[in-house]
C-alpha cells in the first residue's frame, strides 16, 4: 500500500506553442507560465512532501518544470514515467488549432470517454487511459509515500476528482492492482 501525493502541473502558457506551429505533441512543450511557477514554489513548501521517498513525473515539460520545483525544496529525485502522460486527443496528433483539439474534448465527453460498438475515434477512451494509469500506480504501489506530478485529467482516472486546481495536492492510498484510490481530502 503506499500514499500518493498527486500534485497538478501549474499554470502553463501556450503562446510560444501556437505562434511556432507546434501541435499536437508540440502542445506537450508548453512551459509554466510566471503564475504556474509561483503556483509550484507554494505547492513544494507543502510540508507533507518533505515525507515522501521520491517524485515522479509526467515527461510534458509543465509537469516537468512543477516536479523540479519540488525537487529544489523538498531534495528529492525525479524520475520521469513515459505513462504518467495526459489525456491523448488526437492519436494522430494532426490537430491544428486549440478549438480542434476542444472539440474533440468535447466529443470525448459526449460519449463519456468510450467509443461506441463498433466504433472508433481519434482519442484516447476512458478505459485504456484507466489502464495506463494503474499501470503507473501499479509500479509505485509498495513504497510509502510518492509524489506523481502530473494531469488532472489522468489522475481522475485513479479516484473521483470532481475538479483539481492547477498545483493542487490530493492525497490517495493505493493497493497494487485495485481498481481506484482511496481518497482524504486534507
Amino acid at each position: 500500500m503506499a500514499l500518493f501525493y498527486l500534485v497538478r502541473h501549474g499554470e502553463p502558457v501556450y503562446d510560444h506553442m501556437l505562434e511556432n506551429g507546434f501541435w499536437g505533441f508540440g502542445r506537450d512543450f508548453a512551459p509554466l507560465s510566471e503564475k504556474g511557477k509561483e503556483q509550484a514554489e507554494i505547492t513544494a513548501k507543502d510540508i507533507r512532501l518533505k515525507s515522501a521517498e521520491f517524485i515522479v513525473s509526467s515527461p510534458y515539460t509543465r509537469a516537468l518544470q512543477t516536479a523540479q520545483i519540488i525537487s529544489r525544496e523538498t531534495g528529492l529525485r525525479v524520475e520521469v514515467d513515459i505513462d504518467l502522460h495526459e489525456w491523448i486527443p488526437d492519436e494522430d496528433n494532426l490537430y491544428e488549432t486549440s478549438e480542434e483539439s476542444f472539440a474533440l474534448a468535447r466529443e470525448f465527453t459526449k460519449f463519456n470517454g468510450e467509443y461506441p460498438q463498433g466504433k472508433k475515434f481519434k482519442w484516447e477512451s476512458l478505459s485504456h487511459m484507466r489502464q495506463r494509469m494503474r499501470r503507473v500506480a501499479d509500479k509505485y504501489a509498495d513504497y510509502d509515500k510518492v509524489i506523481f506530478v502530473g494531469h488532472g485529467m489522468a489522475f481522475r482516472c485513479l479516484m473521483y476528482i470532481e475538479k483539481m486546481s492547477p498545483a493542487e495536492i490530493i492525497e490517495c492510498t493505493y493497493h497494487k492492482g485495485q481498481a481506484d484510490c482511496e481518497y482524504s481530502f486534507t
